[in-house]
């Protein structure tokens, strides 16, 4: 029997929805990252946002939340008209179609807005979603946070 994709539901990002975002934040890197970065690397990925930084993060840029079922399943931010910032899931919805859903909307949003093509800066668990979307890797890039030292990857696509 097949399963069917849970019906997700996108709005705006609103500053109430700061803290819930802030611990889906904080789980999605802990769960969903735990396999290509060491626990040191995740616990200082954790460490640059909490509530007070995140809401303010989005606050300057165009945030959308998905929701399935009335509860929070991921977010996502593109900061200027170019650049993907954030995208995370919710680990209980990974796989289910939130991130599509997500960065589908923002590359509609940003073509209807006269980009014509975006940039994100990969982690290595994205890098493979974005490059299935038709992302192509510009360049390698490592990041210092606190004492620690992490990879993404610098992608690109035209829109």
């Amino acid at each position: 029997m097949a399963q069917s994709k849970p019906t997700i539901a996108l709005r705006p990002y609103l500053p109430a929805d700061a803290p819930a975002l802030t611990a889906l934040f904080e789980a999605s890197v802990a769960e969903l990252a735990a396999e290509d970065y060491s626990e040191a690397q995740l616990a200082a990925w954790i460490a640059t946002l909490d509530v007070d930084e995140l809401a303010e993060r989005l606050a300057d840029q165009l945030a959308l939340v998905a929701t399935v079922g009335g509860e929070i399943a991921g977010f996502a931010s593109l900061e200027g008209n170019r650049t993907i910032d954030m995208l995370y899931v919710h680990p209980e919805m990974a796989r289910q179609g939130v991130a599509t859903a997500l960065i589908d909307a923002l590359e509609k949003l940003a073509a209807a807005r006269g980009a014509t093509a975006l940039e994100v800066e990969a982690s290595d668990t994205a890098e493979p979603f974005f490059r299935y979307r038709g992302y192509s890797p510009e360049r390698r890039n490592t990041k210092v946070l606190g004492d620690e030292w992490l990879g993404n990857t610098t992608m690109k696509k035209t829109l």
